[in-house]
């Protein structure tokens, strides 16, 4: 569907009691609202150590702050944040261009969308308008390469990475302007099209409401990322930091009262990932014997094939069994592209533990073709955009399907969001959250405000504070 079918979409869709009409025309809702103002900065933070995934260490990041102000028909205004780090690393990992080709690229990307955020000119819910929007920010990211001449185009996942803190900004402006939580306007009574418009048939007459907390879980667990380059033991460690913070993952466990590991592996070297992984449930157990531990096996697309993944819960049990049975699910274990790698499926695995697509999931179509694969379950992830995120939520619930928040390295707003995303969606196994590993300095502003969600020493975030208006973030 074309920008301008979809914004006609908007405009001639059925009547609703609470919408209004002219000459047969359906124009929403008095609801609905349209972008007044915009504007966006960055903020630059280093990392007091690199964090080493996918076979790539990063040791700094690039957040996008973006402030927008909404308006009804009526003239009724609210304004909203959003945050997100340009997760370049990560979303448009390159072998040929340096870091900073790629996050040069999505600055880039960010002007553009900033500018065709604010030409956009309809009225709607924050869903239509991100829906509505996406052909156009995708037009912008081809367009971006092939006047930037990168050796590759801007993936659709880096496209949604960079737009992710607009679409968070609209998100809490509306909210903000009815006086409710985000996770309160996704009813039928603010959204005038049901789910079937940003899915399929499967979900005629549905709203994201349904399958989405008003209030949210009062604790979620935190998974601790242990990296590549991350001291498991004293002996890992070259030279300490000094800064005052933990250093090895026992000083992690006593210093938040850790209960889930989230295992960074390799996917390319079998021998170290289960040395890796043995020796982390080692660490653990001493640290905290009487601890329900939970991992995820985190391969970062890197392994080969599906053999690659069998032949690793195998020689784990082998050698740990206790350990074995404490892996809660393996998270996108080959390589993200689905469509061009068919040939690897999970249905072997899957029956072992859940598998779980992250990097692949960027639409309905992924979705649909990972389930095809034999993955189990997906990773929700706040910097694909708060409107991805509650569409995507809904889809694998109603599938069925295993439920992770990811992290991408999220400070301050970004991580209030993410951990919002987890106490708001059903099922969720618990969210990630390294920015305090990593980069805490970034933290800091935020913990007095938000100390339940800055501050964990059981191993799990308090979420009373997320109840707020919007999102439930303001700027620092």
């Amino acid at each position: 569907m074309t920008i301008h079918s979809r914004r006609n979409f908007l405009r001639t869709s059925a009547f609703t009691s609470t919408g209004l009409a002219f000459g047969g025309i359906v124009l929403g809702k008095t609801t609905d609202v349209a972008i007044e103002e915009l504007s966006f900065s960055y903020e630059e933070h280093l990392y007091r150590a690199p964090y080493k995934f996918g076979g790539v260490p990063v040791d700094r990041a690039t957040l996008i702050n973006v402030n927008v102000t909404v308006k009804t028909r009526s003239g009724k205004t609210a304004k909203g944040f959003g945050s997100m780090p340009l997760g370049n690393v990560w979303s448009f990992p390159s072998r040929e261009m340096p870091y900073a080709t790629t996050l040069g690229a999505m600055k880039v990307l960010a002007e553009r969308i900033a500018k065709i955020t604010r030409s956009y000119n309809e009225f709607g819910h924050p869903i239509d308008i991100n829906f509505a929007l996406e052909p156009d920010y995708l037009k912008a990211a081809a367009e971006v390469s092939k006047e930037l001449k990168l050796t590759a185009p801007i993936p659709r996942l880096c496209m949604l990475v960079t737009a992710s803190a607009f679409d968070a900004a609209i998100h809490d402006a509306f909210g903000k302007l009815h006086g409710r939580n985000c996770y309160q306007t996704y009813g039928r009574d603010l959204m005038t099209h049901d789910l079937s418009q940003y899915l399929n048939k499967d979900f005629k007459g549905e709203f994201p409401v349904q399958y989405i907390l008003t209030k949210p879980k009062p604790r979620v667990a935190m998974f601790h990322s242990v990296g590549g380059a991350d001291a498991v033991s004293p002996s890992e460690l070259s030279q300490r930091i000094n800064d005052g913070m933990p250093e090895t993952l026992a000083e992690w466990i006593k210093f938040n009262g850790l209960t889930h590991i989230k295992i960074k592996l390799q996917g390319e070297d079998l021998r170290w990932d289960i040395e890796r992984t043995v020796n982390i449930d080692r660490v653990a157990s001493e640290t905290r014997p009487k601890t329900n531990w939970q991992y995820c096996a985190d391969f970062n697309e890197r392994c080969p094939n599906v053999d690659y993944v069998l032949e690793y819960l195998r020689k784990v049990k082998e050698q740990t069994p206790q350990g074995f049975n404490r892996i809660l699910y393996l998270e996108q274990p080959t390589a993200r592209d689905l469509q061009s790698n068919r040939q690897n499926v999970m249905h072997q695995a899957n029956k072992l533990r859940p598998v779980l697509i992250d990097e692949s999931l960027v639409d309905l179509e992924t979705l649909l073709l990972a389930r095809e694969m034999g993955y189990t379950g997906v990773a929700l992830k706040a910097c694909k955009g708060q409107s991805h995120a509650m569409v995507m939520a809904t889809a694998a619930q109603k599938y069925k399907m295993f439920l992770s928040v990811q992290d991408l390295t999220c400070p301050g707003a970004s991580l209030l969001h993410s951990v919002g995303i987890a106490a708001h969606v059903p099922g969720v196994a618990g969210v990630e959250a390294n920015a305090r590993q990593y980069m805490p300095a970034a933290n800091k502003p935020w913990e007095a405000r938000f100390p339940g969600i800055f501050k964990v020493n059981d191993g799990a975030f308090r979420t009373a504070s997320l109840n707020r208006q919007g999102l439930g973030v303001t700027e620092p």
